[in-house]
């Protein structure tokens, strides 16, 4: 990811360029800094952030070192777009936003690229029409083809669900009390090879369905569909293309998530960048960033005693509304 988002800022965005790289993997570094044109490679995270050169940051290192990047942001004064997670843990993500908090601006960006998706911006303007009447129940898809073995049952909720929780949380504008998960694996052995099905509950009742399978085999497919009161809107596939041959109707998928959101990646660059200039952020907050991670961990709960399990938030505070 990281890659992809400096040669995406290297080539496609106004308004800024690619000054440093930092990177575990040296040569990694080095070859990303000079396709993109950055002037140093710095030995970790906090001496990029450090360099004086550098006006603001972008985070896409492993998830657990998130936190103390962001402080290095915030302590520098520097607006930071951060991938998700915020925090793999509730309590570093509210020492987050105690110091983003205290430092009375929002600097923080994190990487929920779905908002900046045309059609989940579309499906959102149109539910918020009001044409169609009120939400009552939100269907979602997720599939991965594979996941590395490294993955895990609860890698499935926090670093795949987590997307449509953030999703449905923005669009349908409210917010989760109880969470249900049915499906999941049957033995320890068998961590990622069967479906989950998440139920969500939202605090004025409207419930949010996803359907996650991390190794579906035949592609990377993500699909929404909205049941208001008097219609329903859906986000389909994304087919770039669809043939008809030999008695038959196709279309391909995309192998992973990077290709098929790359324009939902290359806008939300581009609005960050733009609020770099401005002063005005955008995007997920360091807040949303907090009641996912909090969302996702009362989902591990639910998946571990097969109950279903409140979800506990702390008070907003006035930085976010």
């Amino acid at each position: 990811m990281g890659s992809d988002h400096a040669r995406t800022l290297a080539t496609s965005i106004k308004g800024a360029a690619v000054t440093a790289v930092s990177d575990t993997d040296r040569h990694r570094a080095s070859a990303i800094a000079s396709e993109t044109g950055a002037h140093r490679v710095h030995r970790d995270g906090q001496a990029l952030i450090a360099d004086p050169d550098v006006d603001a940051v972008l985070v896409a290192s492993p998830d657990g070192t998130h936190a103390d990047l962001v402080l290095a942001c915030l302590d520098a004064g520097k607006p930071v777009l951060c991938e998700k997670p915020l925090a793999p843990g509730i309590d570093a993500c509210l020492r987050v936003i105690a110091v983003e908090t205290a430092l009375g601006r929002r600097l923080i960006q994190v990487g929920f690229m779905r908002r900046f998706d045309p059609g989940y911006t579309e499906m959102r303007a149109t539910a918020r029409s009001g044409k169609f009447g009120s939400p009552l129940l939100m269907h979602c898809v997720h599939r991965n083809a594979s996941v590395p073995p490294s993955f895990d049952s609860g890698m499935v909720i926090t670093n795949s669900a987590v997307h449509e929780i953030d999703m449905a949380r923005w669009l349908l504008h409210e917010e989760f009390a109880f969470v249900s998960i049915f499906g999941g694996p049957s033995e320890a052995s068998d961590s990622t090879g069967r479906p989950q099905l998440i139920v969500l509950e939202s605090q004025s009742g409207l419930l949010v369905e996803i359907e996650v399978f991390v190794s579906a085999r035949y592609g990377y497919d993500v699909r929404a569909e909205l049941v208001c009161e008097a219609g329903t809107i859906s986000l389909a596939p994304q087919a770039p293309i669809r043939t008809r041959f030999s008695g038959q109707t196709a279309s391909s998928l995309a192998d992973d998530w990077r290709a098929h959101f790359e324009t939902a990646y290359r806008i939300q660059l581009q609005a960050w960048v733009a609020s770099v200039h401005t002063g005005v952020a955008v995007g997920a907050s360091a807040w949303d960033g907090y009641v996912a991670t909090a969302t996702a961990a009362a989902c591990l709960d639910a998946l571990q005693n097969r109950t279903r399990t409140g979800i506990r938030l702390e008070a907003r505070p006035t930085l976010y509304d």
